[in-house]
C-alpha cells in the first residue's frame, strides 16, 4: 500500500479545523496537523500577494487522494486551493499500519 502527505493551505484556522475534522471523520485521512501563522507570498491575478495562512499536513493513503481532493474543494473558500500530495517513501511500519487501519 502507498501513503501520502498532503499539504493544504487555508485562510483561517476555523476553516482548516472544519476541513481537517471532515477528512478524519470520513476516513480520508488518519491525521491532520494544523500549523498556524504561516506567511505565504504568491502570485494571484497578476498581483503579488503576501498573506497569513494556516497549513494543514494530512497523512493518508495514495488511493484516497482523488476523493480527498474533491472533499477539500467542496469545503474550501479558495477558488484554487493548494492541495499538493507527496508520496511517503519510508515511514515507521507501526505508524503506516495504523494509517491503514483508520482510513477507508
Amino acid at each position: 500500500m502507498d501513503y501520502m502527505v498532503v499539504f493544504i493551505t487555508a485562510s483561517k484556522e476555523e476553516e482548516a479545523v472544519k476541513i481537517a475534522k471532515t477528512l478524519v471523520e470520513e476516513k480520508l485521512a488518519g491525521c491532520v496537523n494544523i500549523i498556524k501563522d504561516i506567511r505565504s507570498i504568491y502570485s494571484w491575478q497578476d498581483k503579488i500577494e503576501d498573506e497569513q495562512e494556516v497549513l494543514m499536513i494530512v497523512k493518508t493513503r495514495s488511493d484516497l487522494f482523488e476523493e480527498l481532493e474533491k472533499t477539500v474543494k467542496s469545503l474550501h473558500s479558495y477558488t484554487v486551493p493548494e492541495i499538493i500530495g507527496l508520496k511517503i517513501k519510508k515511514g515507521s511500519e507501526s505508524y503506516l499500519n495504523w494509517l491503514s487501519e483508520v482510513t477507508k
